[in-house]
């Protein structure tokens, strides 16, 4: 009932308001008269008489002249007015109703022939990786990460995210085949050599290198020629292989744990047998 009470009082703030700036510019009553607007009591007509007219009016209407704008002006405007969006309506899903509708409108585009992926400022020098780059140059991916996770070298882990990075980016971006894709080129470049000095006996110093190296993984599709070349050196067992071919066929890899993982596991182990 407290709620009735105040919207009763609200509304006869109003008509008192309104009954005296009419009163005003208008010298249609007087201010002392005492007459104010009727008080629109809970479950009555929505329709009221103004103060200084005799004909009913809507309530819309009686507000629209206090100057509070209603959701009936919406309604009234004309049919060619651009839609509001619900304020109820999260941004986040406007915006993906939005990026959905563009997107239909919006031409297929092609698939790329080629995808790479690049990481910067690796430590280690450009030799180094570059030896492990070349071992997994030419094979298809999933050979290459087979072939990375056995090998015995420091750049093995860091050549091993690259092309799995660069068939994320070719899968999940560009819709390509995963298992059709090969890694096409893998180059290494040069990148900072910081200088740092290396302190020698006797008040002597030296020069010391710190080099850096920036790794670029391309990869693509295998066309059907060199599908049914793998294929056909998948069947042939005491054929002996080119070197183009051993890259395409490399040799069947049993173990699948990771080199760079395993020192923890070995140390442990040999402290278990000592015990």
């Amino acid at each position: 009932m407290r709620w009735k009470n105040q919207l009763v009082c609200l509304i006869s703030n109003l008509g008192k308001r309104v009954d005296r700036n009419f009163s005003g510019n208008c010298n249609l009553r007087n201010f002392h008269t005492g007459y104010h607007a009727p008080i629109l009591n809970f479950g009555e007509s929505r329709s009221l008489k103004l103060p200084f007219e005799n004909v009913p009016r809507p309530l819309h209407q009686y507000f629209q002249q206090l100057g509070i704008s209603t959701s009936r002006m919406l309604s009234d405007s004309s049919s060619d007015a651009k839609p509001v969006s619900s304020p109820l309506i999260p941004i986040s899903a406007a915006r993906a109703a939005e990026s959905e509708s563009q997107t239909e409108n919006q031409p297929v585009k092609p698939k790329p022939d080629k995808v790479q992926a690049v990481l910067k400022g690796i430590k280690q020098s450009p030799k180094k990786v570059n030896l492990v780059a070349a071992l997994v140059r030419g094979m298809r991916v999933e050979d290459a990460l087979l072939q990375l996770q056995v090998t015995v070298k420091r750049a093995c882990k860091t050549v091993y995210q690259v092309i799995h990075s660069a068939r994320a980016n070719a899968v999940h971006n560009h819709g390509l085949d995963p298992d059709r894709l090969m890694v096409a080129e893998a180059f290494v470049g040069k990148g900072f050599f910081k200088k740092r000095l290396s302190y020698h006996a006797k008040m002597r110093h030296g020069i010391m290198m710190k080099p850096e190296c920036r790794l670029t993984v391309v990869v693509r599709e295998s066309t059907p020629e060199e599908e049914a070349e793998i294929a056909k050196l998948k069947v042939s067992n005491f054929k002996k292989l080119t070197k183009r071919e051993r890259r395409l066929v490399p040799h069947k890899l049993i173990e699948t744990t990771p080199v760079w993982g395993r020192k923890n596991k070995s140390s442990s182990n040999a402290s278990n047998v000592a015990a």
